[in-house]
């Protein structure tokens, strides 16, 4: 059961990397084998809806996978996880907050001494230690 799930798994993700790459017209840089897949999949298109289409080509897939994987005799039927059908699977851009604006005054701001008065200090620090070392 291990292999099947793991050939229905492949199965779908290549057939929805292929069918993209269809979409894209980008069929040529495909293998022989998704091409064949690909062919049948436009044949069904025609003879049923494309969610039955698709099943069906995943099917066929899947069968090809599971023998390739080592499985032996005929596939069992997997059982798809039922999941809510997801419509979107792009997250949604969130913006970052806003920064906040820089406030002139008030008590949140660090009081500034200003550089006259720093280097004022520093000048009398240096007289007073000039006075008492002599």
């Amino acid at each position: 059961m291990l292999i099947a799930r793991r050939a229905d798994t492949r199965a779908r993700a290549d057939f929805a990397t292929w069918k993209m790459m269809a979409k894209l017209n980008g069929t040529s840089s495909l293998p022989a084998e998704a091409q064949d897949f690909l062919a049948s999949y436009r044949a069904l298109l025609k003879e049923m809806p494309e969610a039955e289409a698709t099943e069906a080509t995943i099917h066929l897939i899947y069968k090809a996978y599971y023998g390739e994987m080592g499985g032996a005799g005929l596939p069992p039927d997997v059982i798809p996880r039922s999941r809510d059908p997801v419509s979107d699977n792009v997250t949604a851009f969130k913006r970052p907050p806003a920064p906040r604006p820089k406030t002139t005054g008030g008590s949140e701001t660090k009081p500034r001494l200003p550089v006259a008065l720093i280097f004022a200090c520093l000048v009398v620090v240096y007289v007073g230690i000039r006075y008492f070392l002599q």
